[in-house]
This record gives structure tokens, sequence and C-alpha cells, in this order.
């Protein structure tokens, strides 16, 4: 059996208010709804970037612990920013933020970590991917304007790929574009074809 014939049998729960995550899976044929639950994102600050992002995905997805024992498939991620230093970068407070943290980002690299979590009647997976962008170097009037333009504040880096920026600014990257945007297909669909094709 195809697997996305088989997720059609089942409900899906998407645990992310993102609404690019949202069209990714969409994109994947996947029928799903959108729930989301607060929960407690605080993280230990000896984690790394990598081992926190999934630390918090797991968190989110342990909101949904009921539904999943239940027979629902529940998917939950999270993205984080980190640069070429080590430092995490979050989601920008206003535009002059936004601008500043694009500004410190062009003519470097940077890795961009999304942590997914799922859960199926008892089972879970967990796993990471990681893509390192390449940023050539836009003016500050250039920054401004995609700032103006685009609005990025809800944005992990100040920044969207798929947008105006990503179009003109970015040199090259090393690993999945859809990781980039919030939820890395590729690897999602072979962890899924592991829980319910090839059993775990």
């Amino acid at each position: 059996m195809v697997l996305i014939e088989r997720l059609k049998e089942i409900d899906i729960l998407l645990g992310s208010k993102s609404p690019r995550r949202k069209e990714l899976l969409k994109s994947m044929d996947v029928d799903f709804t959108v729930e989301v639950r607060e929960t407690d994102e605080y993280v230990d600050p000896t984690l790394s970037p990598h081992d926190a992002v999934r630390y918090i995905a797991e968190t989110k997805l342990s909101a949904f612990a009921e539904e999943s024992y239940w027979g629902n498939l529940v998917i939950c991620a999270d993205t984080v920013v980190v640069d070429g230093e080590g430092a995490v970068i979050g989601k920008p407070a206003d535009a002059e933020e936004a601008i500043k943290v694009i500004s410190g980002l062009m003519g470097k690299s940077h890795i961009v970590y999304t942590a997914v979590a799922l859960a199926y009647q008892g089972r879970k997976i967990s796993f990471v991917e990681g893509t390192q962008v390449w940023f050539t170097t836009l003016t500050p009037e250039e920054i401004g304007y995609y700032v103006e333009q685009y609005q990025p504040m809800d944005k992990a880096g100040s920044y969207g790929i798929q947008e105006w920026i990503g179009r003109v600014a970015i040199e090259k990257i090393e690993g999945s574009y859809e990781n980039v945007i919030g939820l890395p297909t590729a690897r999602l669909y072979n962890e899924l074809k592991k829980l319910f094709v090839e059993g775990i």
C-alpha cells in the first residue's frame, strides 16, 4: 500500500499554527486538521541548539498524548536558526530588530534546524534536520525594503527563504530547502513510511 493511501485512513493532527508548515504538509497530499496547545517551552540553556529544538518539538507532542493513543497521528515541529558563532536567532520583536538580524547574516552562512516529533498509538519518532544557508550581501536599503514589504516578524531568523530575499540573496544551501521553510518533507515522508509501512 502506498503511504498516502494509508494516511487517508486515519485522523491526522498538525500541532502547529505555522501557515508554512500547513502549506508544506498539504503539498504532500496529506489530509489533516490543525490544533495548537500551549506548552512550556523553557529549555535548559546548556542544551545545544540541535538538542533544544528536538526537546521543544517533543514537548509540544506530549500535549497530545491522549489523542495519539486513541488512533490519531500527531505531528509537531519546531525550527531554530543558528548563526555562525552558534547563537540561536529567534523571531524578531519588531522591524528594527529584523533589519539588525538580517544585516548580521549577510555574507555569512548559518544553519536552520527543524525538529519533528510524531506519535501514533503509543509509538513515537523524533528527528532533527539541519540545512546550511549562505547569504550574499544586500544593501541596507534592500534589507529595509524586504522587511517593510514582507514583515518577517513571525519567522525565526527574520526571513523567509521562499520570499523575495530568498530569490535574490541566497547564494546556496546545503540540505533540504523545505526544512528552512519549516518542515523537512522528504525526511518526514520517509519517517512516516517507517511508522506505517515498514513498521518499527
